[in-house]
């Protein structure tokens, strides 16, 4: 299984907003901590906030934060709402029915078994998990050189 850019981004603008949390982070903040454009991130950005994962503060001095704490943010809440398919083979997809097997083949089912285990592997791990298990994320991620932007709730 490989994952888009989009999801791996994803986790990381999680991630930096857990790591800044009490705050607000700037999206050129971001762009500028993983090498990456605004517009990139303004696009990644969308489902997050639709699905409640982040939300954002307009205004001059605005930004984005986490909408929730990041403990209840799994990897597989992202992955799942960042991913377009999960069809690891054809037989996944819609036009299965051109296969004889489709009912009845060991891959199809090994496949299936693989990919739950997958994503019950994601759904072990939160966004404060993976925070957590780096404790200078603040400082690689340059936070600490950034102004206080806070936000009243």
């Amino acid at each position: 299984m490989r994952l888009t850019r989009q999801t791996n981004y994803a986790i990381r603008i999680l991630m930096y907003c857990s790591a800044n949390e009490g705050r607000l982070s700037r999206i050129s903040d971001i762009a500028e901590a993983y090498t990456l454009s605004d517009l990139f991130l303004f696009k990644i950005l969308q489902p997050l906030v639709e699905h409640g994962f982040v939300e954002t503060v307009r205004g001059r001095h605005g930004g984005v934060r986490l909408a929730k704490p990041a403990e209840a943010i799994s990897l597989f809440d992202v992955v799942r709402v960042t991913e377009d398919n999960f069809a690891m083979a054809e037989c996944f997809e819609n036009d299965a029915a051109d296969c004889p097997l489709v009912e009845s083949c060991g891959l199809n089912a090994a496949l299936r078994q693989a990919l739950n285990a997958f994503f019950e592997v994601l759904a072990g791990y939160t966004i404060r998990d993976l925070v957590d298990a780096k404790p200078d994320m603040r400082n690689l991620l340059g936070i600490d050189d950034l102004p206080v932007r806070v936000a009243a709730n």
